[in-house]
């Protein structure tokens, strides 16, 4: 069992930065991947950045040079940079027995979200 919780949200204007960060307890090193998602009002969650046991990294184009996903033993974290209007979301945790993977099916363990709004 794992019970994750993110933290750091907030609301920002266009071009600032934020840092979240997601706690966790339990057996989280029983997971290969941990990974963070977001979902606008209205739309679908989806894939943001994940991370492997190893410190491998996976990115959505949509964030490719803005975010950065890093981790320490319990503690997964989002930099994220240059933010725009449509990083507007609830960003949520979570973690995965699989890689490379960025269907929310295959992640489980689900945070409650932190919400992050950009103003232009």
């Amino acid at each position: 069992q794992v019970r994750l919780v993110e933290s750091g949200g907030g609301s920002v204007q266009a071009g600032d930065s934020l840092s979240l960060s997601c706690a966790a307890s339990g057996r989280i090193h029983t997971y290969y991947t941990r990974g963070w998602f977001r979902q606008a009002p209205g739309k679908e969650r989806e894939f943001v950045a994940a991370i492997s046991l190893v410190g491998a990294t996976n990115y959505a184009d949509s964030v490719k040079g803005r975010f950065t996903i890093s981790r320490d033993d319990d503690t997964l974290y989002l930099q994220m940079s240059d933010l725009k209007p449509e990083d507007t979301a609830t960003y949520y945790c979570a973690v995965s027995e699989y890689w490379n993977s960025k269907d929310t099916t295959d992640f489980g363990s689900w945070g409650q979200g932190t919400q992050v709004t950009v103003s232009s």
